[in-house]
Order: structure tokens, then C-alpha cells, then sequence
């Protein structure tokens, strides 16, 4: 196991784990919460098939921590320059050619549904709690939380959560679209592996990455684009598979 910032890493079964380890709510102090270097080595490992995002103990992470947040604001430029750079994080995550699962337990708010969002699958336990409070500290989110819940859930209930700072529950979240299952009791790591491990344990890893890649595609190029490069990894594939 290895820790960088507010993260440790461990491989179970060519399953990454990524555990935000800052308890007692594992807050965020910095936007960025993994060193980049030491995270796009783990993802270099040409065996890694999937990544799960989980919270240390009780709580998945209940948000930027506020007093460093305040702290960093008092330097527009720096401010600036963590949010730009947390942001391309979270986007280059959300790129990554493997499935992203984020196991929640416990609080997930603020910039911990960010990191949630970021995720492919979204796996809460009956306990879980998510929410954007921020605009009950007169801010709001800032890590791409605008832009990804809307697209989730639409913009009129992205609208109502993030502005009434609504705490949705783990069944709610599931009616409306947020998250994708929920398991019993403390056990949303243990669903969530078990979950990676059907879609990728006896999957080559160029498959893996090729679905995932045109997936990703889907919704970051126009459908002509996407089509063109799904053909491509199609006929790469096939061939192989013939050889």
C-alpha cells in the first residue's frame, strides 16, 4: 500500500483502490488530493483493469476542509490556480480508460460528490448521505459539480439540490438517478468490488479499455467523431481476436 496526500493505493485482483484516508470525514484539504505524479504512475501499470474510490471509515469525504478553503482565498491567484488545477484533475480521472467506481459510505458532500461525479458508478450504502451545501456558506460548488450533476439528474433537480442544500438520502438518490446501486449496511466497497470484478475479471485489458475509451468518446466528441474511432478499436479488436 502507498499514500500520497490525502490518499492510499493498494491493487486487489488488478482492481486499483483509492481510499481518501483524512478521518474523521476525510475533508479535502487540498483540491488536488493526490499527488499527480505518484497517481498517473499507479495508472501506468498495463494490468490495472478498474479503480475504486472509497472513504476511510465512516464517511466517504464530507467536503473541502473550509478553514484552508478560507485561508487559500485570502490569494485570488492562488485560489485560482487550485481550483483550475483540482478541476483538470477530476477531468483527467474522468477520462481514464478503465472503470470508475466510487463506494460511498457515510457523509459525501461539497468536493467529495465532485470526486463522486467523477466516477463511472456511483455505489452507496442505506446509509449514505449527498449533498452540496455550499451555497449555505454563501459559495458554491467549483469543481465541476454544475456540470456534471445536471447531466445526472437534469438541470431542474441540479438546480434544487445544490441551491437548497438539500442531504438526499441513499434510496432518493437512487429514484432520481444520482447513484447507480445501493447495498446493505457498510458493506459499498464490498458491492463495489464485487461489481468491477463481474464487468472486468475475465475481460482481456484492451477490451477493458476499448469500451471504456468509446464510452468516454460518447460524450466528449460529436457522434460522427465517436463512430469513427469505435470502428477503429472494432476492427483493431476483431483482428486480433483472429490472428
Amino acid at each position: 500500500m502507498e499514500k500520497s496526500r490525502l490518499v492510499t493505493w493498494e491493487i486487489q485482483d488488478s482492481i486499483g483502490i483509492m481510499t481518501i484516508d483524512n478521518p474523521p470525514q476525510n475533508r479535502l484539504t487540498e483540491a488536488v488530493f493526490v499527488d499527480p505524479e505518484s497517481f498517473h504512475r499507479w495508472i501506468a501499470d498495463d494490468a490495472l483493469k478498474g479503480i475504486i474510490v472509497t472513504g476511510k471509515g465512516r464517511h466517504f469525504s464530507a467536503g473541502a476542509d473550509l478553514d484552508r478553503l478560507r485561508s487559500i482565498a485570502a490569494d485570488k491567484s492562488l485560489l485560482m490556480t487550485s481550483i483550475h488545477e483540482g478541476k483538470e484533475f477530476l477531468a483527467d480521472f474522468e477520462a481514464l480508460p478503465v472503470p470508475t467506481i466510487a463506494a460511498i459510505e457515510g457523509a459525501c458532500f461539497g468536493g467529495g460528490l465532485e470526486i463522486a461525479l467523477a466516477c463511472h458508478l456511483r455505489i452507496c450504502s442505506t446509509n449514505a448521505l449527498l449533498a452540496f451545501p455550499e451555497a449555505n456558506h454563501a459559495i458554491m460548488p467549483g469543481m465541476g459539480g454544475t456540470v456534471r450533476l445536471p447531466g445526472l439528474i437534469g438541470h431542474g433537480k441540479a438546480l434544487e439540490m445544490i441551491l437548497a442544500g438539500d442531504i438526499v438520502n441513499a434510496p432518493r438518490a437512487l429514484e432520481i438517478g444520482l447513484i447507480d446501486h445501493v447495498s446493505p449496511p457498510k458493506e459499498a466497497l464490498k458491492f463495489s468490488i464485487a461489481l468491477m470484478k463481474k464487468m472486468v475479471a475475465r475481460r482481456h485489458v484492451e477490451v477493458i479499455r476499448s469500451i471504456v475509451r468509446a464510452l468516454n468518446n460518447s460524450r466528449t466528441m460529436t457522434v460522427q467523431q465517436a463512430m469513427v474511432e469505435e470502428t477503429k478499436m472494432f476492427c483493431r479488436l476483431a483482428m486480433k481476436a483472429h490472428e
